[in-house]
């Protein structure tokens, strides 16, 4: 941070309060990287530096812009070895996905126990400043995939699209079934699906983060085509639609008052998603009243009984599941506070950024969630294909 004078300060806070985020965020990437900063238009270019006895208000900036980065992820990634991306006998392969509203480049897990047979699979989308193969280190998911004979598909968000590589989930434009963001990462799902032998009935999506947020769009505006959905430290689709209010959602948690797009408006009939939702009750990045959000949003009016459980991961984390289970028995809602976690991926390995190791293990607890529910719906074929 040397190379942080004021004028950078005021600049990357002005770029800010403009709503210009993806200009501030490379700003930052190239201060933090001790880049030295590209030209840039600063008001009151003449104010000095201020010294180290300055009292306030340009201090004051200086540690919220720090902040601002630190939770952005602002840093360099560590190295991954293929080892922590691809079991033994996998494949890891790259593929892309264009449609009107642009083109996204995938990753895509094939277990070693594919055959041609159909198998499930698990779309996983990365939190900001991440990318597909951070993510599957980082979260071990192949692993997880490879023991169960899944697909994982992992979209990568483009620097065009959000110079952070952050999904786009405070926008309005991006919260829509058939447009934007959503009908990108819908199409990619599509496209596996007829390239491979995918088990219709049970595909899943997954993500931390703008990622988690991101992954309850995809539940609201594409409830026939996923079966369930994981949001690790996310927030609910629809509390937010523009910079503003995404980071009042991120700083202070809550409730949508409405889906922005329910699933009834796509001509199709409504149902609940099943969901599981993931925590640090220390995250400061986005605050963990989102994961209550979540579930009191997906929850809305239905008469489900709930149990408690509390356990801890021998030499870990304490945490507390709270499971909502329908008249059947059947759990439609999980939710997972790990106690005195951060904003990071439960359970996951150092080998990727934004890891929690000593929690209980995400992937593991999703992917069990995830195929003990099989969607029923009758319009999957048109979801599909359309």
């Amino acid at each position: 941070m040397k190379n942080l004078s004021y004028r950078d300060m005021l600049e990357a806070t002005r770029l800010t309060r403009a709503g210009e985020l993806g200009q501030a965020t490379a700003l930052l990437q190239r201060l933090l990287r001790g880049d030295t900063p590209a030209d840039h238009r600063v008001p009151n270019a003449d104010d000095p530096t201020p010294s180290p006895h300055e009292p306030t208000a340009a201090r004051s900036v200086l540690e919220k812009i720090k902040h601002l980065g630190s939770s952005l992820g602002l840093k360099r990634p560590p190295a991954i070895e293929p080892s922590d991306l691809v079991p033994a006998g996998g494949q890891f392969i790259a593929g892309s996905c264009s449609n009107q509203a642009g083109s996204r480049d995938y990753k895509l897990y094939i277990p070693s126990g594919y055959h041609g047979q159909a198998v499930p699979l698990v779309v996983m989308l990365h939190g900001c400043t991440q990318s597909p193969d951070d993510f599957a280190a980082g979260t071990r998911m192949n692993v997880v995939a490879e023991q169960h004979a899944c697909f994982v598909l992992y979209p990568a968000q483009a620097a065009s699209a959000n110079s952070a590589k952050c999904w786009n989930w405070f926008r309005r434009s991006d919260q829509q079934r058939g447009q934007g963001e959503p009908s990108l990462i819908a199409d990619i799902t599509r496209k596996v699906m007829r390239e491979y032998a995918v088990d219709r009935g049970r595909v899943y999506i997954a993500g931390i983060s703008a990622g988690g947020a991101a992954a309850a769009i995809m539940g609201s505006t594409y409830p026939d085509l996923y079966a369930a959905i994981g949001v690790h430290s996310g927030v609910a689709c629809g509390i937010a639609s523009d910079l503003q209010s995404a980071f009042a959602a991120m700083r202070e948690g809550g409730i949508p008052i409405r889906a922005p797009n329910p699933a009834g408006s796509a001509g199709k009939s409504a149902r609940i998603v099943p969901t599981i939702v993931f925590h640090g009750d220390r995250d400061t990045t986005v605050h963990p009243r989102n994961g209550d959000g979540i579930i009191a949003h997906s929850k809305a009016d239905l008469e489900l009984r709930t149990s408690v459980h509390r356990g801890q991961i021998p030499q870990g984390r304490a945490y507390t599941r709270t499971v909502h289970s329908d008249e059947t028995g059947q759990s439609v809602l999980e939710q997972w506070d790990v106690h005195d976690a951060g904003h990071a991926w439960s359970g996951g390995s150092p080998a990727g950024s934004y890891t929690d190791p000593s929690g209980p293990d995400a992937s593991r607890e999703m992917m069990r969630f995830f195929l003990e529910h099989r969607h029923q719906g009758a319009v999957l074929m048109d979801a599909i294909d359309a």
